[in-house]
């Protein structure tokens, strides 16, 4: 299952995986950290180092209870008749328990229903942890693209700075135009260098993951803005049935099911029986003894246990009710934020960041025309990297729902016969 859900997450970013030219030295992909994460995080291992825990204790529950050797001396080391040994009588007893009620089956049955819940214990840790890679791995990407951004910012800044330049020489604009230009692109260099260290940042938190202090890789990234179309919402509904959510808390009702039985059980009394020989010195005659006991009450004294025991069992079906309103809750909002933000991702790459692309190139070719202020140019310019910015937090808010509809379903959610959403290049598609 693992495996299976590693290749689920990957969907997002697979589109663009080999889409760089230049081979950079020790590439990470996602597959590559999850293999990582499966192997070196301590988390996963958890459930495994509980299981020897459980096996010892439910071997512990197999066990009958004890027989009991005794050695009781009588009439000895007293006064008159009974001074020394000459009257002392030695009884030598074997003495157990008889359980009763089905004692000894209930015992099991919990302690096999503690080690039955290990599974969804671990299906539901390994969920969890490959989010969080994924999440992590999503940051890197981000980086990425917010740097790809700041680069094209970059480049067009420095082409109003140059350009005012030259109209500054000309005598066509004055100083203060230029200087405006060069804030611009010191805001844009800015940018550039914020990303590259939310870059190193966020490899550092992923290598983490397998307790590599120095990330010592370069992410191969894809491409956010690659959103595959979805099911239909009451298909991963369904799904959402069979999450390892849901099966820990099906475990945890065996657990208490378990509970009840045992508790039960202690209202049949157990029997206490001994028989032993004893045997009398003065008279040298040896006898055969026997007896039992039964204590009474059991049934008033077991009633609390059993009250508590049957009000948790029935706790834990409120317990899944309200969780199973939770998941679908938390699925029905990350569903319609997938489709909300794709929507936004589609629409600016389809109507807004070209219209923008054509508007800002015509606007530098007026100003330098002396058609229109620099100002009017600059805006055009700031819209355009906004507007990519806005594009960019939709694809990232898409990913992060995506990542979160995995967790809660473990199922391939993709439709296979649906195209990607469409989305622009770095150069918006000139």
């Amino acid at each position: 299952m693992w495996m299976r859900l590693a290749a689920l997450a990957v969907v997002a970013f697979v589109p663009c995986v080999h889409a760089q030219g230049t081979k950079t030295p020790d590439p990470l992909t996602l597959d590559d950290a999850i293999a990582r994460v499966a192997q070196y995080h301590p988390g996963l291992r958890l459930a495994d180092a509980q299981r020897p825990i459980w096996d010892a204790r439910r071997d512990a529950a197999a066990l009958a209870p004890p027989l009991t050797v005794g050695v009781e001396l009588e009439n000895a080391l007293g006064t008159g008749d009974a001074s020394g040994f000459r009257s002392a009588e030695l009884t030598v007893t074997l003495a157990g328990v008889l359980e009763r009620g089905g004692k000894l089956d209930a015992r099991r049955a919990l302690a096999q229903a503690n080690i039955d819940s290990l599974a969804p214990q671990r299906e539901t840790a390994r969920l969890d942890l490959l989010a969080e890679v994924a999440r992590r791995y999503l940051a890197i990407t981000e980086a990425r693209q917010r740097l790809g951004i700041a680069s094209t910012d970059i480049e067009q800044r420095r082409r109003a700075v140059a350009a005012a330049r030259l109209r500054l020489q000309a005598g066509a604009s004055p100083e203060s135009v230029l200087l405006t230009a060069q804030a611009m692109l010191a805001q844009a260099e800015l940018d550039r260098d914020r990303a590259r260290q939310a870059d190193q940042s966020a490899r550092a938190a992923l290598s983490a993951l397998w307790r590599q202090r120095d990330p010592g890789f370069d992410v191969v990234t894809g491409d956010p803005l690659q959103l595959p179309a979805l099911q239909d919402f009451a298909v991963l509904a369904e799904e959402l049935q069979r999450t390892p959510e849901l099966a820990l808390l099906a475990g945890e009702r065996r657990i208490r099911e378990a509970q009840v039985q045992l508790a039960r059980t202690a209202a049949r009394p157990d029997l206490s029986w001994q028989v032993g020989v004893r045997n009398t010195r003065d008279s040298r005659d040896t006898a055969f003894v026997a007896g039992f006991s039964l204590p009474l009450g059991s049934v008033a004294r077991a009633a609390p246990e059993i009250r508590a025991a049957e009000a948790e069992l029935a706790l834990n079906s409120v317990e899944r009710d309200a969780r199973a309103l939770q998941l679908y809750a938390t699925l029905a909002e990350a569903h319609g934020r997938y489709l909300t933000a794709q929507l936004e991702v589609t629409r600016m790459a389809r109507d807004v960041l070209p219209q923008l692309k054509r508007a800002e190139n015509a606007a530098e070719k007026a100003w330098r025309a002396g058609a229109i202020s620099y100002m009017e140019w600059a805006q055009l310019q700031a819209m355009r990297i906004d507007a990519r910015q806005r594009q960019l937090d939709a694809a990232i808010a898409a990913q992060t729902a995506l990542i979160e509809i995995q967790r809660l379903t473990g199922q391939s959610m993709v439709a296979a016969s649906d195209t990607p959403t469409p989305h622009v290049s770095t150069e918006d598609r000139r």
